[in-house]
Formats: C-alpha cells, sequence, structure tokens
C-alpha cells in the first residue's frame, strides 16, 4: 500500500492510501482530509490498521496531537475505525457527529463523549467553517451526513462520487460515468429516491471542490456535477429504467413452491 498527501483546496489535504487488492486490477482509494485552521479537524479516519500511515501524513502538516475535531459520514470502519486511536493521540479532540448517529452508536463507541451536531450547525475552526448536512441513507447509513467547508467551498462528500482507481489527487474531469460504473459494481446506495433527491439538494451550495473519500477529488462546477450524479444515477438505477434490486439467486424458492 501506498498513502500520499496532496493540498486539494486552500487548507485542505487529502491523505489518499491505494490498495491494489481491492477491484483489481484497478484497485481502491482509502482518503482522508485534513482541514488545518486554527481548530483542525479531519473528515474520516481510515480503518485502525491505517493509523500509522496516517497520523505520520497529518504530521507531516501539523503535530497530530493539535488535533481538534474528528468528524466523518456515517459510522463504517473505513470511515471512522481509527477514531478512538485519534483520540488518544490528540487529548484535546472530541468527536463531532450528527445526533441521531451519536445516539444510536458513538456514545457507545467513542473513548470519549462526542459532540452531537444538529442539521445545518456550524463549526468555527478559526479560518475554516464546516456546516454539518444531514442526508439520511445517503449514500447509505441512518445517521449518514456531508461535511461543506464555506470558505473554501469545499463539500467533503463521503461515499458520494466513488470509483475505482488510483488517479490524481483532483481532477476537472468528469466523475459521473466513474462513479455510476462503481455503484453498478458495488451496489453500495440504500435508497435511490433519497440520494437523487440530496444531490440536487446539495448542488445548491454550488461547491468548486468535491473531497471524494473513494477516488480523485474533483474541481471545478460541483453543482452540475452533482446534478448530473442525480441525473445518472436515476436514468441508470430507477424501476422505470428496469433496474430490479433483487439479487437473482438460483435455488431459492418461494413458500408457496414457485
Amino acid at each position: 500500500m501506498e498513502t500520499r498527501t496532496d493540498e486539494i483546496a486552500e487548507g485542505i489535504y487529502r491523505i489518499s492510501t491505494h490498495v491494489p487488492e481491492i477491484a483489481p486490477p484497478a484497485g481502491f482509494t482509502f482518503n482522508q482530509f485534513l482541514v488545518a485552521a486554527e481548530e483542525p479537524l479531519m473528515f474520516h479516519t481510515g480503518m485502525r490498521h491505517l493509523f500509522p500511515a496516517v497520523a505520520a501524513e497529518v504530521n507531516r502538516i501539523l503535530p497530530v496531537d493539535t488535533l481538534r475535531w474528528i468528524t466523518f459520514g456515517h459510522v463504517e470502519a473505513d470511515e471512522c475505525g481509527a477514531m478512538n486511536e485519534f483520540l488518544a493521540a490528540a487529548p484535546h479532540a472530541q468527536v463531532a457527529h450528527p445526533a441521531l448517529g451519536c445516539q444510536v452508536s458513538l456514545d457507545d463507541l467513542a473513548d470519549r463523549p462526542p459532540r452531537p451536531m444538529a442539521d445545518g450547525e456550524v463549526i468555527d475552526l478559526g479560518g475554516k467553517r464546516v456546516r454539518s448536512i444531514d442526508t439520511p441513507h445517503v449514500p447509505h447509513g441512518w445517521e449518514a451526513r456531508v461535511l461543506y467547508e464555506e470558505t473554501t467551498g469545499t463539500l467533503f462528500c463521503g461515499d458520494l462520487f466513488t470509483h475505482v482507481g488510483n488517479g490524481p489527487a483532483v481532477t476537472e474531469d468528469d466523475l459521473v460515468d466513474p462513479a455510476v460504473e462503481a455503484e453498478a459494481l458495488f451496489r453500495a446506495t440504500s435508497c435511490l429516491t433519497a440520494t437523487v433527491a440530496a444531490l440536487r439538494s446539495l448542488a445548491a451550495l454550488r461547491p468548486t471542490t468535491l473531497a471524494v473519500m473513494h477516488g480523485s477529488s474533483f474541481r471545478g462546477d460541483g453543482a452540475a456535477a452533482l446534478t448530473g450524479l442525480a441525473e445518472a444515477m436515476h436514468t441508470r438505477f430507477s424501476p422505470e429504467a428496469g433496474f430490479i434490486a433483487v439479487p437473482d439467486v438460483e435455488g431459492v424458492h418461494r413458500a408457496d413452491g414457485s
């Protein structure tokens, strides 16, 4: 595995680990994002086994023990597996997550009490401002959310726009088609209707950088990219398009014998 760090927007760093064994031959990236500010913030921690590599990259930019906020999109190993390792390394850090996620998971899982966040709540980091936007079940997870950094126009997308490969840290190329192909491969989206609605709503932010958890980040017309993904997801995966979200399992019979 290879871990590298790139600045994708002013004071926002992408820490990326490429794992060739996942989705070969292209491989798959796991990306964390560091927001350098008076109160530094991490979005995603990576899995526990990635902690040494990720923490070393953070230390290249600022001392890891100065981290103030640990955040992520939803509760899942690649999003928050190393949460407690970062809390141990940064004694003043606190997890900040939507209230629902704190109630159902993090009040028990986190080694220090998390800070619950309301939908639309902003944390002023000192030089940067992050807004929490609830996106339940988008792309999956009851307590899912995204973060929007207002001063740079950066939308931390979590699993939205996931695609395979080890491309550049940030690209101006269209990510819609790669994201749709990855969805066909992984089937990670839990509610198409909610996803399409959320993508169209997020387009109103008009972000200029999309910080993508798996794959290259995007710089350009974020509103067009979000709207394009909404339309492509609906076109490819809606029942009207003939998509049936039921596994075709041979040898399984209903109770009536059919």
